[in-house]
C-alpha cells in the first residue's frame, strides 16, 4: 500500500495576498480557484515539480490560527539558485545554513545539509533543503 502525502493546509487571513505571495513570490502554480457558495473559497497552488500541494482559502477548511503552520520543507538540488530566485522575487529569505556535517559523501558541501528560511505574509515557517542527488 503506497501512502501519499497530496496536500498540505496552510492557515491565512487573507486568501488573495496569500495566493499572490505563492505564486507571484514562489512561483507554485495555481491549480484552481473555487468558490463555494458566499463565504467560501478554497485555492490550490502546487510547487514546481512537486506530487503535493498546498490549500488555502477560507470556509470549509480546517480551522487553524493563520501562521501556526510551521516547519514545512521544499526540497531543491541547487540551494544557491533557489536563494537568489526567491530574492529575486522579492521574498525576505535567510542567507543559506548549513547544519551539520553530511551523512554521506555528495558531490556539493550542501547537500543533505544546507536549508535556507522564511515566512509567508502570515508567519507560516517554510524551510528548503538542497538535496541534488538522492541515495
Amino acid at each position: 500500500m503506497n501512502w501519499t502525502l497530496e496536500v498540505v493546509v496552510v492557515p491565512v487571513s487573507d486568501v488573495d495576498r496569500a495566493k499572490e505571495f505563492y505564486a507571484e513570490r514562489l512561483g507554485f502554480a495555481v491549480d484552481h480557484d473555487t468558490k463555494m457558495g458566499d463565504d467560501g473559497r478554497i485555492v490550490q497552488l502546487t510547487p514546481p515539480g512537486s506530487g503535493c500541494s498546498i490549500v488555502i482559502g477560507n470556509g470549509p477548511l480546517p480551522t487553524m490560527e493563520p501562521g501556526s503552520l510551521k516547519g514545512i520543507q521544499l526540497v531543491v538540488p541547487d540551494l544557491e539558485e533557489a536563494r537568489a530566485e526567491l530574492v529575486e522575487r522579492g521574498v525576505e529569505v535567510s542567507e543559506i545554513t548549513k547544519m551539520g556535517d553530511n551523512p554521506r559523501p555528495t558531490p556539493h558541501p550542501l547537500d543533505n545539509v544546507g536549508f535556507l528560511f522564511f515566512d509567508d505574509p502570515d508567519g507560516n515557517s517554510w524551510s528548503v533543503q538542497q538535496i541534488s542527488d538522492r541515495a
